[in-house]
């Protein structure tokens, strides 16, 4: 098969053939029409995550059709629509039995624990447990946007923040995943401030329903939410992962407000200052999202196939494998707004009819 591959951390990424994937005893290969390019690759490919072996292919939020069926596997066959959360569970720890996969201390992920889905096929384990059924009406691009952004944006806003209607949310970095959270927060009901330095990514979350877009680049948007909002947002969200977002987000709350982290902060002490004192004198409480566990999903998808949330809308483009791979080199300085959707196989259509 071809995939996206690379030999070393921040060497060369390219398009390669390369063994396909066998399935796992309990497992499945995944046939990939659609996979989401996230930050957390570009992560990947820096070497800033531990659990990453060379030589590796990446890529986590994927759909596509069940391809072959290991031994053990119940609830699927060949030719079923499908996609995955990012994070797999074992199944069997309590985290996974409580509903919590998405903490399991066992876990996969694909792209990062093993080879992932910037690839035509892609195995995944424990599939009964981890799959989910892609409805119909749900697009493979459409799905692959759900993977990491969107879902943990979902659970975070939804399970862990508890927004509610009417109250103000603040999101810093309108990305993938923080444009992931405007969408989701309008959708249950709250005023949305959105922040970010970038123009182009502002006038995308106003057009997805942000009340108020801040350019931080050209005014104190920690101010200019409190001035909104009378009192501080009831919830902040960072969504691009960085000290001073991070920072801003817990200075935005009112008093007894919620923090989400949503962004990776990676540091090179591995340490984030946080402003402490204000959580403490504020009562202000600190939460965090790590994706979604498949026994989670239908909501999601139910909000989806009905339109009440449309994650197609945050799709900015569809590329093949070969541009995938420059896109991922490039990410860090990318200007553009909205999700990236890579079609591996496209590239297997184009040269069989060469």
């Amino acid at each position: 098969m071809r995939a996206i591959y690379f030999s070393e951390f921040q060497g060369e990424l390219s398009v390669k053939e390369v063994d396909a994937p066998k399935a796992p005893l309990n497992g499945v290969v995944i046939k990939v029409e659609a996979t989401g390019l996230c930050r957390s690759d570009w992560h990947a490919w820096m070497g800033h995550d531990s659990d990453v072996a060379l030589p590796h292919v990446p890529g986590h939020e994927l759909a596509g059709t069940i391809f072959e069926i290991g031994e053990g596997v119940t609830k699927f066959l060949v030719g079923d629509r499908v996609t995955v959360p990012f994070v797999n569970g074992c199944g069997k720890c309590p985290f996974c039995r409580s509903g919590n996969a998405q903490v399991c201390p066992s876990q996969t992920q694909p792209g990062f624990t093993q080879w992932g889905s910037f690839s035509e096929y892609v195995s995944i384990e424990n599939a009964d447990f981890n799959l989910i059924t892609l409805p119909s009406e749900i697009s493979f691009s459409t799905a692959a946007a759900l993977g990491c952004r969107f879902a943990t944006a979902f659970r975070g806003i939804v399970d862990r923040a508890k927004v509610q209607r009417g109250e103000w949310v603040a999101i810093y970095g309108c990305g993938g995943v923080g444009l992931s959270a405007v969408m989701i927060a309008k959708a249950v009901g709250a005023k949305v401030l959105a922040v970010d330095i970038n123009p182009e990514a502002l006038v995308k979350a106003t057009s997805l329903g942000a009340d108020y877009a801040i350019n931080s680049a050209l005014v104190n948007p920690v101010k200019v939410i409190h001035d909104v909002s009378d009192y501080g947002a009831h919830v902040s969200i960072d969504a691009l992962g960085s000290e001073t977002t991070a920072k801003n987000s817990v200075l935005s709350l009112r008093r007894q407000g919620r923090h989400l982290q949503l962004g990776l902060l990676l540091t090179e002490s591995g340490n984030t200052p946080m402003p402490m004192s204000r959580v403490i004198g504020w009562e202000l409480d600190i939460l965090g999202s790590h994706g979604m566990a498949a026994v989670d999903y239908p909501m999601m998808l139910e909000m989806v196939a009905s339109g009440k949330l449309q994650p197609q809308k945050l799709i900015d483009r569809e590329v093949s494998l070969g541009v995938g791979a420059n896109e991922l080199a490039h990410m860090e300085n990318s200007p553009n707004a909205g999700i990236t959707i890579i079609t591996p196989q496209s590239e297997s259509f184009h040269r069989r009819n060469e």
